[in-house]
């Protein structure tokens, strides 16, 4: 009789999303010092437009409210397929992971010559790098995954050192995120709203995105003292409101008389997002889905013509 024997799949589901998604506080450290390629963003007191589709947008929304809230110049951000750079923009700054989405690319060709494009990419082999004036390439933070995680937070953290900001304490509280216990109701929860103030409501947006993606759950994502206009109203037991940054005065009193999870760490944004990043991978696995390849997603979305 021979002995049995047990096949180990090397990659079980989510494996690379796990791996990239744990690997962000070197990421972010690699990032922080590339002081070169940060100098290629645009300067103080310029007018930018920051673009991009899904994650990539999200991040642009966090970088317009910090570049803007630090004094660097006006800073708005747009969805590629649904924004007006004909307004005087000094530069358009474009996010994109892969360097292949059909809208950032169209955006990008049709400013040519007229505003200068920085394309803040993962993958230098791609089309948008001969199509903006100025590239930065963040390879080490590409992923396999088609769920971004560490690409759009590296991003963030080198947009972030550019404004001259320190991101050690960021990267601690990442090192921290990337291994502390979850909370059992946040793995089971019915729903969850994110919600943000400032910088972090593109973080609550995207903590929203990366559980639909990877667990196909049921999420929302506001800003923070927007939650009271309405959406409060689904608040209830069994179901989380998870704050990012300094919550409202008043909001978790508020949330906790509904009998809903009221969600916060005192720690950077961007840190408690690979938090939120877990949970959905934990979620993706418990309901027997693939979180490195979502339902009908693709890496890149590549429209035809």
């Amino acid at each position: 009789m021979t002995e049995a024997t047990h096949h180990v799949d090397p990659h079980p589901p989510g494996a690379h999303m796990e791996a990239e998604l744990s690997s962000q506080p070197d990421t972010w450290a690699r990032a922080a010092d590339l002081r070169t390629e940060q100098s290629l963003l645009p300067a103080r007191g310029e007018r930018v437009a920051v673009i991009g589709c899904g994650t990539s947008w999200f991040m642009a929304q966090s970088y317009a409210a910090l570049r803007e809230s630090a004094g660097h110049g006006v800073t708005d951000a747009f969805a590629a397929s649904e924004a007006f750079v004909d307004r005087g923009y000094d530069a358009v700054v474009a996010i994109t992971r892969s360097g292949a989405t059909t809208e950032v690319l169209e955006l990008v060709d049709g400013v040519r010559g007229t505003t200068r494009a920085i394309g803040l990419v993962g993958d230098p082999r791609t089309p948008l790098v001969d199509l903006v004036d100025d590239v930065i390439t963040l390879p080490f933070a590409d992923e396999v995954s088609v769920v971004q995680t560490r690409f759009a937070t590296t991003a963030l953290a080198l947009l972030r050192a550019s404004l001259g900001e320190n991101l050690d304490a960021a990267i601690v509280d990442a090192a921290y995120a990337v291994s502390a216990e979850l909370d059992e109701l946040l793995l089971i929860a019915d729903q969850y709203s994110f919600l943000g103030t400032g910088w972090t409501v593109g973080i609550a947006h995207e903590a929203a995105l990366k559980l639909r993606e990877a667990s196909q759950s049921w999420t929302e994502s506001y800003p923070a003292k927007e939650y009271r206009h309405g959406p409060i109203a689904i608040a209830a037991p069994g179901r989380v409101a998870w704050v990012f940054g300094t919550p409202p005065v008043g909001l978790y009193d508020e949330i906790a008389a509904t009998g809903a999870h009221f969600e916060h760490r005192a720690i950077d944004g961007m840190a408690d997002l690979i938090r939120a990043q877990r949970v959905a991978l934990e979620r993706g696995r418990a309901f027997g889905l693939d979180p490195d390849t979502p339902r009908n997603l693709t890496r890149s979305v590549i429209l035809d013509s």
